[in-house]
């Protein structure tokens, strides 16, 4: 990426509190969703901010739902990216977990109220005032911008540190994906070494869930509407059986043998065979998003004890217990790293799920000239503009 530094002392400025962030991304401008080079403005790092120069960012199926609006929730421009993986460039004053040059990741969110009973439980995943890293609203009102750009700034309580055996290209979807399925194994209490875990679905989200359960120590079973995944499951993730849900001999057989379920779909699929599938108490969490509502059987529910819950990623204590465990268990995620310029690409097959698992960005090697530069370097060769230029800005 072509850099031209107008000053040292503006440059230095920039990582200051007090003082906003030259930033440059790629950003959504309407409902098309066709990302483009986008130059902003970070806010100023503040006394409990860490700036991080962006390295790496996971690509998840949120991100194509904000860049087209689907939920209706999205405020042009839109940076996408909540898979954010860096090394710290500056922290402010009263920062104490994180110093310079340190690894750290930002996920799903950058702010909560810290007042509400969930943020005094650690989970400030559940906050009403939830701040999203990406299209959301600071309490000032500013939007926030993810990571597909160059530099970041967080609150460092919504920071994790990265253990340094993590590579962060492939651990940058455990921000989210890791997380997402991590969290209700835990909460859930399915991560008991010898407990019998289905999962449901075998992408981004499905495939890290067979790696954490696996290093749980729990007994794990993809369910899946297509055979043609039997090998990846078995062969190449280690899962212990497979489960085609369109066979009714497999899903007869398997009736009542499951303590949990983590059902990670998020197209319309019927629940009454997977509530089938559990033991007495069991428990189908699921973690998905189906666009429509989902019918939920009552009486398979009544006459097993059993239970259909959610779960939707988690706090950041947790989050950073997730992360140290995945260093523990050298867990990461199977990515298709691609540079800045193919992303455009990278939504059109992920919108059909041609992608084996995440698509994950090399930020750190974008090669663009930004608006800015352009301009210097034409008034630089113009050198009788240059300082009006200079002044105007």
């Amino acid at each position: 990426m072509y850099r031209l530094v107008i000053g040292k002392e503006m440059a230095e400025k920039s990582h200051q509190e007090g003082y906003p962030t030259k930033a440059f991304g790629w950003a959504a401008r309407d409902q098309s969703g066709v990302l483009s080079p986008f130059n902003f403005s970070r806010r100023a790092t503040g006394e409990k901010d860490v700036a991080f120069k962006v390295l790496f960012c996971g690509v998840c199926h949120t991100d194509l739902h904000m860049i087209k609006n689907e939920w209706g929730t999205s405020s042009y421009p839109v940076v996408p990216g909540h898979e954010i993986m860096g090394q710290v460039t500056a922290v402010g004053s009263k920062v104490e977990k994180f110093k310079v040059g340190d690894k750290v990741g930002v996920g799903y969110m950058v702010g909560s109220c810290h007042s509400c009973d969930s943020c005094h439980n650690d989970l400030e995943n559940y906050c009403p005032e939830m701040i999203l890293t990406s299209g959301g609203k600071y309490h000032d009102g500013i939007t926030t911008y993810g990571g597909f750009s160059d530099i970041m700034i967080a609150d460092e309580h919504y920071a994790v540190r990265i253990p340094e055996n993590l590579p962060l290209d492939s651990s940058a979807p455990l921000l989210c994906a890791g997380i997402t399925v991590y969290s209700p194994l835990r909460f859930y209490g399915l991560d008991k070494p010898g407990m019998h875990v289905g999962v449901v679905g075998l992408g981004g989200l499905g495939h890290v869930a067979v790696k954490f359960a696996k290093a749980m120590g729990v007994k794990v079973t993809v369910i899946s509407t297509s055979l043609e995944k039997k090998e990846e499951a078995l062969e190449h993730l280690g899962a212990h059986s497979f489960l085609v849900s369109r066979d009714p001999d497999q899903m007869q057989a398997a009736i009542g043998t499951m303590d949990g379920i983590i059902d990670t779909v998020s197209a319309a699929h019927p629940l009454f065979p997977l509530i089938g599938l559990l033991k007495t108490q069991g428990k189908l969490v699921l973690v998905g998003g189906p666009p429509k509502p989902l019918e939920l059987p009552v009486f398979p529910l009544i006459m097993g004890r059993k239970i259909v819950g959610g779960s939707s990623i988690g706090g950041m204590k947790e989050t950073q217990e997730m992360i140290d465990f995945a260093a523990e268990n050298n867990i990461t995620a199977d990515v298709e790293v691609i540079p800045m310029d193919y992303v455009n690409t990278a939504f059109e097959r992920l919108a059909k799920a041609d992608v084996r698992y995440r698509f994950v960005i090399d930020v750190h090697g974008l090669h663009f000239i930004e608006l800015d530069t352009i301009i210097l370097i034409y008034l630089t060769l113009n050198r009788e503009s240059l300082s009006t230029y200079q002044q105007s800005s």
